[in-house]
């Protein structure tokens, strides 16, 4: 069993940052991805940023390359997104995830273990 808990979001204006945290406590293999994903209303789910924690490079939508990062502390269990050049669009609530064996790393379904989620809200 994996919990997530995120940490981090908030109300900033167009072209502000944020860091986003994830602490994550349980068995977390190093086989398993971790990711971040985000849910406007009336949308569908949507991964950001995922990270393999035995490392490699990360998968990183397009719609946020160049702004935001994703980075692990897997010593302290540690998932962060860095949020850079905010735009309203990134207006939603941004979810921790955790799979095991995750074959589609932009998958929501792939991923086991979710966080309550932490609110991110843009305004222009």
């Amino acid at each position: 069993q994996v919990q997530l808990v995120e940490s981090g979001g908030s109300s900033v204006q167009t072209g502000g940052s944020l860091r986003l945290s994830c602490a994550a406590s349980g068995y977390t293999y190093t086989y398993y991805c971790m990711g971040w994903f985000r849910q406007a209303p009336g949308k569908e789910r949507e991964a950001v940023a995922t990270i393999y924690r035995s490392g490699g490079n990360p998968y990183i939508a397009a719609s946020v390359k160049g702004r935001f990062t994703i980075s692990q502390d897997n010593a302290k269990n540690m998932l962060y997104l860095q949020m850079n050049s905010l735009k309203p669009e990134d207006t939603a609530m941004y979810y921790c995830a955790a799979g095991r064996y995750v074959a589609d790393p932009f998958q929501p379904t792939e991923y086991t273990y979710w966080g309550q989620g932490t609110q991110v809200t843009v305004s222009s």
